[in-house]
């Protein structure tokens, strides 16, 4: 009986399928743009995640100011070099504590010039963050304390040397001769986009002293042992500061103290909101759909008014009268589900391979996309269904 009425209700879809497939092409659309934005976005979590698993979970980074949504940090005091040797001598189970200052500079090699961010620190950096040394070696202690000397990205290598070995040539950076001790590994790009390898490292007394003009230092990255719990890191190194800062009692902190762990949950929540508000409003698309096949199907039963008398006239039931409209209406909206489907997977396939994130399709996303679609045939499908089973045959067998 099922067969049968799939049948005829395939016979009446094959009769118009240019209007058929413009019936479904906004169930296309709008599974095509859920699928295609959830894979995009969980594509984008999972590459965040990625690129925050490489700055290691024992990471915590330590900023003058409250950092946040409508919160300065302009306007608050910066850190010091005795905020420095306080949290490495009063601070345990720390395995690198590493001072940052960062600018821009240009760098000029021979005949050759490149603009690159410039960062000065110490060999702590390079623990901190990670980092190894590609060739060449870091940064002795007469360095430390402010002698020339820089560590270059493997960007800044190709831009000034190109495939040459530059270790032991001077460069100048800004008004500085500084000798190339050693290139760092290669990191390629971070999350946000930016390339890691465009960059000079050099000692902080040096930066101080001849690219920034000041004697302070703009934020700390600070590395936990292996073992070693960064809760507890973080608030033996916030009660530090708010002493040392004289943070009276019940005062908020005018700095701020990030366990990458919290900045890793924070940025992929933000992630994860963003794909399903994207998927939300490409959801909506999905009822645009369902009112066309329901636009179509009332239209259809206009048009089929007169069979419809026939089939009651000799004895059809109501019942199986609305349920070859409904089958009809329901076989529209699978077959533009399963067609959004494809189209995207195919799309968000192009997507993500555009960006670099990885391929991530949501099993789950698919299946509520498709039951969805058939859920959207069954109910805008059942109204005009309903309306072709009440009719009076006679009034039925009288239509034009």
């Amino acid at each position: 009986m099922f067969f049968e009425t799939a049948k005829l209700a395939w016979r009446s879809i094959s009769r118009n399928m240019l209007r058929s497939f413009l019936t479904v092409l906004g169930v296309v659309i709008g599974v095509a743009a859920v699928i295609a934005m959830v894979t995009v976005g969980n594509g984008t979590t999972a590459k965040v995640q990625q690129e925050l698993s490489r700055l290691g979970t024992n990471t915590l980074f330590v900023r003058p100011g409250q950092w946040g949504p409508g919160r300065a940090s302009t306007e608050a005091k910066r850190f010091t070099d005795k905020d420095i040797l306080a949290i490495r001598n009063q601070v345990s189970g720390l395995r690198a504590v590493a001072p940052i200052n960062r600018g821009t500079a240009t760098a000029i090699a021979g005949g050759r010039n490149h603009s690159t961010s410039v960062i000065g620190t110490n060999n702590d950096y390079l623990i901190a963050q990670d980092w190894e040394i590609g060739l060449g070696r870091n940064f002795l202690a007469a360095e430390e304390r402010g002698q020339a000397a820089c560590l270059i990205g493997e960007t800044v290598r190709r831009e000034l040397f190109g495939a040459a070995n530059p270790v032991g040539q001077n460069i100048r950076v800004s008004n500085i001769a500084c000798p190339v001790i050693g290139v760092l590994a290669v990191k390629g790009q971070s999350g946000m986009g930016d390339d890691q390898d465009d960059t000079i490292i050099m000692p902080l007394k040096l930066h101080q002293r001849r690219i920034g003009g000041t004697t302070t230092i703009s934020s700390i990255i600070l590395s936990a042992q292996d073992g070693v719990s960064t809760a507890k890191v973080q608030s033996d190194v916030e009660s530090l500061l708010r002493e040392r800062r004289r943070i009276a009692i019940g005062r908020e902190d005018d700095f701020s103290v990030n366990d990458m762990t919290q900045m890793a949950a924070a940025m992929t929540g933000t992630t994860v909101l963003l794909t399903g508000l994207l998927g939300a409003v490409a959801a909506v698309s999905l009822l645009v759909g369902g009112i066309g096949i329901m636009n179509i199907m009332l239209v259809s039963v206009t048009e089929r008014t007169r069979e419809i008398g026939i089939r009651l006239a000799i004895g059809a039931l109501e019942g199986q009268v609305l349920t070859q409209f409904l089958v009809e209406a329901v076989m529209l909206s699978i077959f533009g589900g399963v067609t959004g489907i494809i189209a995207g997977l195919a799309l968000a396939y192009g997507v993500v391979s555009f960006l670099g994130v990885p391929f991530v399709a949501s099993p789950t996303i698919i299946v509520l996309a498709f039951a969805f679609s058939a859920a959207i045939g069954m109910i805008f499908g059942y109204f005009p269904a309903r309306r072709a089973a009440q009719l009076n045959p006679i009034e039925a067998l009288r239509h034009e």
